[in-house]
């Protein structure tokens, strides 16, 4: 009987032993989430309190002052809300997975918008604001009438409700479902659900900044937010090239070029989805 209670007595701890294992294996795995999810909501949260402290006392009372932010935004806050307006979960997420496909023919979209920005901004743009036009629809009620204004405003709304936002909404939900593990977070293992609960709260924190805050403080928080996905986006591209080869960033690309030529053709071929 000895034995016995002798046995069972060591079983008992080699057991304890591998569940303090296990359980020291696991926190990194608890950790990281945590921390993600911490880094986050604090990102978040200085972004919009710098944006409620460089907006503070503004006057949003009038059309000009909420739409146009009084005519008052310098040069910075132009170029950072110009930058994050034409780079977001459409470009991060669904242009990479366009060129994982096509390659680096993809970049047309962005070369030829790019170009776009620059002409309008040097030509277009100073003689629309000086005539006092600060929207396409209304460009178009000077040129033609109101019917023509009011026609143009739909189609706008309804390219933005029923094609662009869907895509963006939906491709932001997949990379913050992926980024902050939300199914581990959460407990919820449906994808439908997670993508849903995503894109509401992604929703209603966008809408909250755009319809309090009007032009000025989408622009000030468009600026803080594009600098930071500037610097995520060079960060995440070093190390991605970093995990392919550890002689560096251009040791990886040559390897890269090497076992698929066919993606580094900025033509791209004929099966390719760019036009």
């Amino acid at each position: 009987m000895s034995n016995v209670r002798i046995a069972k007595r060591d079983f008992d701890l080699e057991l304890q032993h591998e569940n303090q294992q296990c359980s020291l294996l696991n926190q990194p795995r608890i950790m990281m989430p945590s921390i993600t999810i911490l880094s986050f909501v604090f990102c978040t949260g200085l972004v919009g309190f710098l944006t409620w402290w460089k907006t503070r006392g503004k006057n949003e009372a009038t059309s000009d002052s909420y739409f146009l932010a009084g005519r008052s935004l310098t040069g910075g806050f132009i170029a950072g809300s110009l930058l994050l307006t034409n780079l977001s979960t459409e470009q991060l997420v669904g242009l990479n997975g366009a060129a994982f496909n096509d390659g680096i023919a993809v970049m047309a979209w962005e070369v030829i918008a790019g170009l776009s920005l620059v002409f309008m901004a040097l030509f277009f743009l100073p003689r629309y604001l000086r005539s006092g036009i600060a929207t396409v629809p209304q460009f178009l009620e000077e040129r033609y009438d109101g019917i023509t204004r009011s026609i143009t405003s739909f189609i706008f709304i309804l390219a933005y409700a029923g094609i662009l936002l869907p895509i963006i909404l939906y491709t932001g939900a997949t990379g913050l479902a992926g980024i902050l593990d939300l199914k581990a977070l959460t407990g919820i293992q449906s994808d439908t659900t997670i993508l849903w609960i995503t894109v509401w709260m992604i929703g209603i924190i966008g809408s909250i900044y755009a319809i309090f805050g009007g032009l000025r403080s989408v622009a000030v928080s468009d600026t803080l937010n594009g600098f930071g996905l500037l610097v995520g986006g060079i960060l995440i591209t070093y190390f991605g090239l970093s995990a392919v080869n550890d002689g560096g960033i251009f040791a990886a690309l040559r390897e890269m070029k090497e076992a698929h030529p066919e993606k580094f053709n900025s033509i791209g071929g004929s099966e390719s989805s760019v036009p």
